[in-house]
């Protein structure tokens, strides 16, 4: 007698399925549909979302206190080089809330913070070092740009005064600091836009995801830089208030981003049975 096939274990069916799945096109729709499908997922389970989002809130009122007792604005580059630390996680987090409200799974605390966990096993310390990487570049760019601009120039706490910004050689600083700071996060945002989503709902190497995202938003690049430019603005706002709007926004865009991968895999997945990819 033909014995019955053993149920899989939660761990079984909690693995990823192997390599890139098929990919769509993005189209301008899609932007709107994440947005609200991510306001939706914050409404019914808002404390994943303000729990993850207190990492970043809590680390802005340090920044800020750290920078006004100090006297001193170094502390912004250890809070700039922190935040990537933590960022991905959170991100997982709030990725694994919509995908198993998606799916109609059950969720807890622990089943959420043990997929975060899970992940430092697999391949996103990978992309967190690959971030780190890039951010210390760009810092010592930074410093490059400021010596070869200012540094000729009386010595001034820029702390305390911004005269030095209104100068020729400081309004020159300004533009190419962040023309070269605009490139490397545009950089950023395309090897993990897509590759964030794609490591927690795949098995792929951080260096395939790391391409796949880059590409995908070169094919789309006018979707995608809507979209990466809305990211920024509405965080950047949401930070205006003492950092107390990243309690709405973050998990908002968390949850979007999520929904935005999965309908350009759900696209993927229509033209592959098409015949189109």
């Amino acid at each position: 007698m033909a014995q019955e096939a053993a149920e899989p274990t939660s761990e079984q069916a909690d693995t990823p399925e192997l390599g890139v799945p098929p990919l769509g096109a993005a189209e301008m729709p899609m932007l709107k549909e994440a947005l609200r499908r991510g306001a939706r997922d914050f409404v019914k389970k808002p404390l994943y979302g303000i729990a993850f989002s207190l990492f970043y809130v809590i680390g802005g009122w340090a920044m800020l206190w750290l920078t006004w007792a100090s006297g001193q604005s170094y502390w912004l580059t250890f809070a700039a080089i922190g935040f990537p630390l933590i960022g991905p996680f959170a991100a997982v987090g709030l990725y694994e809330v919509s995908h198993r409200l998606e799916n109609g799974t059950e969720m807890s605390w622990g089943d959420i913070t043990g997929v975060v966990m899970r992940q430092s096993k697999r391949q996103l310390p990978s992309i967190c070092a690959i971030i780190i990487i890039v951010f210390l570049f760009w810092f010592f760019l930074a410093h490059m740009i400021f010596a070869l601009f200012l540094g000729l120039s009386t010595m001034t706490n820029v702390s305390s005064s911004l005269d030095i910004y209104f100068t020729t050689n400081g309004i020159q600083m300004l533009v190419m600091g962040s023309a070269v700071g605009a490139g490397f996060a545009l950089l950023l945002y395309m090897i993990t836009v897509l590759s964030l989503p794609l490591l927690l709902d795949r098995e792929v190497d951080f260096v395939t995801a790391m391409i796949t995202s880059f590409k995908f938003v070169q094919e789309n690049f006018k979707v995608m830089f809507v979209w990466g430019v809305l990211l920024a603005v509405l965080t950047f706002v949401a930070m205006m208030p003492g950092f107390l709007g990243l309690f709405v926004v973050l998990p908002i865009l968390g949850h979007a981003s999520w929904h935005l991968y999965a309908q350009v895999k759900a696209a993927g997945e229509v033209a592959r049975e098409a015949g189109a990819v």
